[in-house]
């Protein structure tokens, strides 16, 4: 029997958690959904990841209503995917931070992404006709960029590419506590269909250097302590390479794309396959590994067609 496509078949509701990661500082996570970030400072919060619509964006603001009265004036968007960053008009902040690259990337494929994770995703996607429009930002920045939540000092950095091209990271000195989006992923599959798995384990690396007591990943559990979160960069890690690996093996070889999904499934099946959204990640991780084997720099722009045909070509 063919496999539901992509998300369609997982329509029950998650619990969610609301976990402190350092004074001040929590991880919204749901059971492998789409994680949010929040920012106590001393007169206002930031929220980092916006979720996929404004009913989703609720939960989180009910969670930090439970913790402060402050008003949210900053939301951060590590990159520019539907889900994290079609719930914005929810929190009413007046900046929203995106890196050049992940706004430029909202002008270039936005609307696509949007219909493509709306059939991917109809769960997460429930209310969503209080969406109004794609996201831009107010805000955006290069290389780095330092936001004083009064004197609680907050720097957001490109760390390099890794599950984008844009992908931001922020990082709260004082506590030593980073938000990484979905550059770090705990028990959940790493989604690479946008991905540049050549440049990720450096970022990885990247992420490890600056030696976190605490990370929010961008699915899974918080990640507190130094331990889990040397535990969950190396996973990652693991899952990167045991993706890409066995596409530039059969890619040297001249192999089809078919070619690369037994491979990939060979090497990632015994570890992952009971991660969250596996078999939902799985074959768009295939096509992109493919591709950037093959020497496709730039992924190519997913549309709910493209996803359809890839799907019943590897999974159907």
């Amino acid at each position: 029997m063919a496999k539901a496509f992509a998300s369609q078949g997982d329509m029950t509701d998650k619990k969610t958690s609301f976990t402190e990661v350092g004074e001040g500082l929590y991880a919204f996570t749901a059971e492998g959904d789409p994680n949010s970030g929040v920012i106590i400072g001393d007169d206002s919060v930031m929220v980092i990841e916006a979720q996929a619509t404004p009913r989703l964006a609720e939960k989180v603001i009910a969670h930090i209503r439970e913790v402060t009265d402050k008003p949210i004036t900053h939301l951060m968007l590590t990159h520019y995917h539907a889900v994290r960053v079609l719930g914005a008009s929810a929190y009413g902040a007046r900046e929203v931070i995106m890196s050049d690259v992940a706004r430029a990337m909202v002008v270039e494929r936005g609307q696509e992404d949007w219909d493509s994770e709306f059939g991917r995703f109809p769960r997460l996607f429930q209310g969503h006709e209080s969406i109004p429009g794609l996201t831009y930002p107010t805000t955006t920045f290069n290389d780095r960029m330092t936001v004083y939540l009064g004197k609680r000092r907050i720097d957001i950095m490109h760390l390099g590419r890794a599950h984008t091209a844009g992908d931001a990271v922020v990082w709260v000195p004082d506590a030593e506590v980073m938000f990484t989006g979905d550059i770090v992923e705990y028990h959940s599959a790493c989604y690479c269909g946008d991905g540049h798995f050549q440049d990720w384990p450096e970022t990885l690396a990247n992420i490890a250097g600056f030696d976190p007591v605490a990370i929010a990943p961008g699915r899974g559990d918080a990640l507190v302590g130094r331990d889990m979160v040397a535990e969950a960069i190396a996973n990652t890690a693991d899952f990167i390479d045991s993706t890409f690996r066995p596409a530039q093996k059969v890619a040297a070889r001249g192999g089809s794309l078919k070619d690369v999904w037994d491979a990939v499934r060979a090497e990632c099946d015994p570890k992952f396959a009971d991660y969250a959204i596996y078999e939902h990640c799985l074959p768009f991780n295939v096509a992109r590994a493919h591709d950037e084997a093959r020497g496709i720099d730039t992924p190519r722009i997913w549309t709910a067609e493209r996803d359809r045909e890839m799907w019943e070509a590897l999974q159907g």
